[in-house]
This record gives C-alpha cells, sequence and structure tokens, in this order.
C-alpha cells in the first residue's frame, strides 16, 4: 500500500508498505486533482498564488480518503500560503519559485498604489469644490434677493404683501417638489403639525419684521442690526435654564458695541426700519428655541422638508393679517409702482425674482448645514453678511459714513466670535455624549 507521510521538514514522498490490508483504489481519487498533481508536481507551483491557497483549503478539509486518515497538519498548510518558508527541492520548492513569486506579489502591490493614493488624493479635492458649490450658491441667490426685494419695496411700500407673496412661492416650490418626488415628503400626524405650530409663528414674526425693515432703511443697516442676533438668544436661552460660559457672553459685547455705532451713524436710520430688525431677531431666537423643544420627536424630517411646512403654515398665519393691515392699499399702490418703474413687467420679475430666490437661499441654508459642519456654516453665514452688506451698498450706492463701517465691522466680528465659541462648545459637548 502506498501511505502519504508528511512531516515538518520532509518531502512529500510515497512508501510502499508490506501488508496490503487496504489495497488502493484509484477511482477514489477521480474528483480529487490531488492525484493527478502528484504525478507532475512542477505543475502545482506554477499557479498563481490564490491557487495554491485555494488548493491547500480543499485538502485539509478532507478528513478521510476511502476510510483511510489522511493527515495533514495545519504546518503544511501555511507552508503553502507563505512562499517565502518553501524548501529547496526537486518537487518545485526552488529559489527561482520563490523569486518569481514574491515579483509577482511587489507587482501586485504596486499597481494597487497609485489608484489608492490618487482616490486619496481626489477626496479632499471633491470636497473642497463641494464646499465652494455650496457656498457660492447661497451667497448669490441671497445676494439677488436682498437686492430685488429691496427694488420691488422701493416702488412698491407694502412690506405684508411682499413677505405673503415670498411664503406662498416657497410654499408652491416645496408642493411641486413633494408632487414630483424630487424630493421625498414627509409623513404628516396631527402631533407634527402641532408641533409645528409655534416654530412656524415666530418665523412668521420674524420674517415680516425683516421685511418692514427692509422698507425703512438700507438693506445693509438692516442686516448690521441682524447681526446682533446671538445677543438675543443668549439672553433669551439664559431666561429659560441655558448656561453659557464666560467666552459667550465675552463674544456678544463687540456685536452690542458695533451695533450701536452704526445705529448712531446710519444716514438712513429709521425708528421703525431698527425696531423691525430687532424684532425680527426675537422672532427667529424663539424660532430656533421652539423648534429644538417642540420637534425633537421628528428628527427624521429633514431641514429641507421641515422648512417647507413651517413656510405653508406661516403663509396661513400671514395672510389674513396682510390683508387687515394693508390689503385696502395695494390697488393704488400696484399703479403708483407702474408709474415708476414704466413697465408693468420689470416689476412683476422683481417682485417673482425676490419670492423665487428667498425660498432658494433659505433651501440652500438648510442643505448647507446638512453637508457641513456647524462651525464652517457658522463662518460661512457671518461671511454671507459681509457679502451683502458690500453689495448692496454698491447696487444702491448707499452713503456710508466712516463710523458707520467702524460700527459694522465690529458687530461683525463679534457675530464671528460667537459663532467659533459655540460651535467648539456644540462639538465638545457632542463629542462627551459620544464618549
Amino acid at each position: 500500500m502506498l501511505t502519504l507521510n508528511l512531516a515538518q521538514s520532509s518531502p512529500v514522498t510515497f512508501t510502499k508498505s508490506n501488508n496490503h490490508k487496504y489495497p488502493i483504489n484509484a477511482s477514489s481519487f477521480k474528483n480529487l486533482d490531488i492525484f493527478n498533481r502528484t504525478q507532475k508536481p512542477t505543475t502545482l507551483f506554477n499557479k498563481p498564488i490564490s491557487q495554491i491557497g485555494a488548493l491547500a483549503t480543499k485538502v485539509s478539509n478532507f478528513g478521510r480518503i476511502n476510510g483511510y486518515p489522511v493527515g495533514l497538519s495545519s504546518r503544511f498548510t501555511a507552508q503553502i500560503h507563505d512562499s517565502s518558508r518553501f524548501h529547496e527541492h526537486p518537487s518545485g520548492f526552488c529559489s527561482k519559485s520563490r523569486s518569481l513569486v514574491t515579483r509577482a506579489a511587489a507587482a501586485a502591490e504596486s499597481d494597487s498604489t497609485p489608484e489608492e493614493e490618487g482616490g486619496a488624493v481626489t477626496k479632499p479635492q471633491n470636497k473642497t469644490l463641494k464646499l465652494a458649490l455650496v457656498f457660492g450658491f447661497w451667497y448669490f441667490q441671497n445676494i439677488v434677493f436682498n437686492i430685488y426685494n429691496k427694488k420691488a419695496l422701493n416702488v412698491f411700500p407694502f412690506p405684508w404683501f411682499l413677505a405673503s407673496f415670498q411664503l406662498f412661492v416657497g410654499s408652491i416650490w416645496m408642493l411641486i417638489l413633494w408632487s414630483l418626488k424630487l424630493q421625498q415628503c414627509p409623513k404628516i400626524s396631527k402631533p407634527f403639525i402641532i408641533a409645528l405650530l409655534g416654530p412656524a409663528l415666530f418665523h412668521t414674526i420674524g420674517h415680516i419684521s425683516a421685511c418692514v425693515s427692509f422698507s425703512k432703511v438700507a438693506v445693509s443697516f438692516t442686516h448690521v442690526i441682524k447681526s446682533s442676533e446671538p445677543v438675543f438668544s443668549v439672553v433669551f436661552s439664559s431666561i429659560l435654564g441655558d448656561t453659557y460660559p464666560l467666552k459667550v457672553w465675552l463674544s456678544i459685547l463687540p456685536i452690542v458695541l458695533g451695533c450701536s455705532l452704526a445705529a448712531v451713524t446710519e444716514v438712513s436710520f429709521n425708528f421703525q426700519g431698527l425696531w423691525g430688525a430687532l424684532i425680527s431677531n426675537v422672532g427667529f431666537v424663539f424660532r430656533n428655541i421652539y423648534s429644538k423643544k417642540s420637534l425633537q420627536s421628528f428628527k427624521e424630517v429633514n431641514g429641507l422638508n421641515l422648512y417647507g411646512w413651517i413656510s405653508i403654515i406661516s403663509l396661513i398665519y400671514l395672510l389674513p393679517v396682510a390683508v387687515f393691515v394693508e390689503g385696502s392699499q395695494w390697488i393704488q399702490g400696484y399703479h403708483k409702482a407702474i408709474e415708476a418703474v414704466g413697465r408693468s413687467s420689470t416689476f412683476y420679475i422683481w417682485v417673482l425674482l425676490s419670492g423665487i430666490f428667498y425660498h432658494l437661499y433659505n433651501q440652500s441654508s438648510y442643505q448647507a448645514l446638512d453637508d457641513i459642519s456647524p462651525l464652517t456654516f457658522s463662518v460661512g453665514n457671518t461671511m454671507k453678511r459681509v457679502v451683502v452688506i458690500v453689495s448692496t451698498v454698491l447696487v444702491f450706492r448707499n452713503p456710508v459714513r466712516p463710523l458707520n463701517a467702524v460700527g459694522s465691522a465690529i458687530a461683525i466680528l463679534g457675530t464671528f466670535l460667537y459663532s467659533q465659541v459655540t460651535a467648539k462648545k456644540a462639538s465638545k459637548t457632542e463629542g462627551e455624549k459620544q464618549s
């Protein structure tokens, strides 16, 4: 009989037994290609390493052949997998084979390295490009809104109508997205609508107050005053039980100083415009506070869908009040606006663009907040005010006094410092929760 003897460092051999108690049945090896491979041992190691490893796995899984135990030690399997341990032997374990296998492995590794390095280089570039596009669209849409909103208000000074129209355009926009399935519509339930009533009410107050301010003073002045929103956020949140470190309180001092200096030196100063901007800050602060509290159970609703439903409910709040406050003057004001502009189509375009870009810049801000970190978003939001202020000053050629410019710069710097401190605090708190 032929028996298979495998030792740790000995080659594979076949020896003849004296007792032919168990005759060799060659048909037993019909389905096993190991019998044929032993006849031509040199062909075994001309195969790729993956095939050698697969063969080793197959052989090691066979416990018995024709009832006779085949003992294959794990060390033999490891020797097949590890080409660096092949012993020199006429059956194919030679130094030449080792060098060929090693070269093939090195070549495969060198081929995959450039792709991996290329992927690593491409990722940051794609992220930077995406970030630039997000901020570019966001700034562009905000600038267009502020310009055409102010142009419409200059000839048609009815902010309640314009604010209602802007919410109407946003509502229609979202309904189109939902109906065409370009945006997944959230599941509507009675608790969800009830939870939105408070945030939508404060959003309405913030939006109409800002429109009133835009109609009374320069756009640049309104944005400088609106940069004081962090002051109201810290004060009201503290009253409701939140605590802030000393750094946050110190960061709002430049905001107060800068806004005060800008208000005193503003050429187009108007108390209605000032109070409109301040009330707008209060409205948006309470919207954010109540959104965090009432919408905790609806985290599956993304920012864009949330803003869409807030716009719809805000329109229901605002339109009846707008009709009551200004409705009787709209027809007369419309005729005066057409006379001032000269062409009715121009006036229509201004109003329509103010409505479309009002929704688009809010949509972009929510999408930006989903795609980037809060710290990056806060920096971008601060720079957005700078870009809008400079753009509107250049377009409308508003006179700016030196002290007014200094006050505006100080206020915006304070907003930037506040955003840095609060964003880092939020990141630290989130990290502690995760750990």
